[in-house]
């Protein structure tokens, strides 16, 4: 199939709205035109990684982490970056990187850490905002249910747990049509009145072109009435982090144990236990520093995340555990998810799981 039918699939899940500013997810090299046969699954791509895809004969290669993230303006071949562009580009494989757009999603990333650390009613720590829209449309009442139906095949009204949300309230419109129109009712050059249905529903702002071809196609009228609202409600299912809780208590050290065997880390480094069972657990794959005042906030009793450094340990104050795993360690089951993810939409497409370990931290024990 064309790389762009697998890489536009991925973004209706996590779209590229959704990464954080730094980040560079999407497409980095290759042609979206171009046919792909076998695609390799990995967490890093690194030079090793592209010498398997050469030797496996897969034409993409999909990681968690972008390997370009500033821009590049030499390619000299100095760095490992330049070489695996360089090496990506001359035998014709394409790389794309899913990171924080999948990080912040309620299915991906962290959803996966909470499952595999047993964790229910898993939910986003630090829900983002800013990323909802509010339509306003204008029907007759004898289409209204066809245009609300339209609607939320497209996306719109999906609010936490419950999926086709709208208000309605009816009304009356008046319209007159011009030289040359052809209204659904009344007459060309005479006012019309119409009983109409004034529908509201929200809708995730990546989706707004997709949810207006849906709306000019369901609508009967000629010139079709709508308004956009940007809101600043909070996107419960889109966000960093997340939390949720064990189905019983347990101590301090019982946990940690689960998160060594469960999550393979072969060193964990918290800070002082404070004695008291865990309950609720706040998660955040990588670099999850910056979420500790939410982790605190929402009553979670112990934060597994990676890359604190030494003076943020402090923070925590005796209020939380913080169990630093390391990078590698939390999101190494994205590349699981990842080959679940696309092998359950194209079941005959070819998707390879690097054989290959790209951590680069490694431990003398």
């Amino acid at each position: 199939m064309k790389l762009s039918h697998l890489t536009s699939y991925l973004e209706s899940l996590a779209p590229l709205a959704y990464q954080e500013d730094y980040d560079n997810s999407g497409l980095i090299v290759g042609n979206p035109e171009a046919e792909v046969l076998q695609a390799l699954v990995s967490l890093d791509c690194t030079e090793a990684i592209v010498d398997e895809a050469i030797a496996r004969g897969c034409q993409v290669i999909i990681s968690h982490h972008p390997i370009v993230f500033r821009g590049l303006k030499k390619f000299t071949g100095k760095t490992y970056v330049e070489r695996v562009v360089e090496k990506a580009i001359k035998n014709d494989i394409a790389i794309y990187a899913i990171h924080t757009n999948l990080d912040n999603v309620s299915d991906g990333v962290n959803a996966r850490i909470c499952e595999t650390l047993e964790l229910t009613n898993p939910r986003i720590l630090a829900p983002k905002n800013g990323l909802l829209k509010k339509l306003v449309t204008y029907v007759p009442e004898d289409k209204a249910e066809q245009v609300r139906n339209a609607l939320f095949h497209a996306g719109a009204g999906n609010i936490g747990n419950y999926s086709e949300c709208s208000f309605n309230g009816e009304g009356t419109g008046t319209f007159k049509g011009g030289e040359g129109s052809s209204p659904y009712v009344g007459e060309a050059g005479k006012r019309h009145y119409e009983n109409e249905v004034r529908i509201e529903t929200v809708y995730p702002a990546a989706i707004e072109s997709k949810l207006l071809m849906a709306l000019f196609l369901a609508h009967p009228y000629e010139e079709v009435a709508y308004d956009l609202y940007n809101l600043t409600n909070q996107h419960q299912q889109v966000g960093s982090g997340m939390i949720g809780e064990l189905e019983e208590e347990i101590s301090e050290e019982e946990f940690l144990f689960r998160i060594r065997q469960n999550m393979g880390a072969r060193v964990i480094r918290h800070t002082a236990l404070t004695g008291k069972k865990v309950k609720r657990v706040a998660v955040c794959g990588g670099a999850g520093g910056f979420l500790l005042k939410n982790a605190i906030a929402a009553g979670a009793d112990i934060f597994v995340t990676a890359d604190f450094k030494y003076h943020e340990f402090f923070d925590a104050e005796g209020r939380i555990v913080i169990a630093d795993i390391g990078h590698f360690e939390s999101e190494q089951f994205t590349s699981q998810l990842l080959y679940e993810i696309i092998k359950k939409k194209f079941p005959n497409f070819a998707v390879r799981l690097t054989e290959i370990n790209t951590n680069p931290v490694k431990y003398f024990i």
